[in-house]
């Protein structure tokens, strides 16, 4: 997995920035840490977002599972 924050950044739906390691909750409602994230490779991607359960187990979502976007 490549990151490419330098790039874009995480936005959650307010407008703020979401920082590699900050705590939110999926529409779930389940407490995931945020550890990388991924630009949309082409206009007609959402990018991915990766996270990291409290049971140390890592998953792969679509950043709205979050609550987020992913901007330039």
């Amino acid at each position: 997995m490549m990151s490419i924050q330098m790039k874009s950044k995480l936005i959650k739906e307010d407008g703020s920035e979401v920082s590699i390691g900050e705590r939110v909750y999926t529409f779930r409602g389940e407490l995931v840490e945020i550890t990388d994230f991924q630009a949309p490779h082409k206009p007609s991607s959402t990018g991915r977002v990766y996270v990291k359960y409290a049971d140390g187990s890592t998953r792969e979502f679509f950043p709205d599972v979050v609550g987020c976007k992913i901007v330039s």
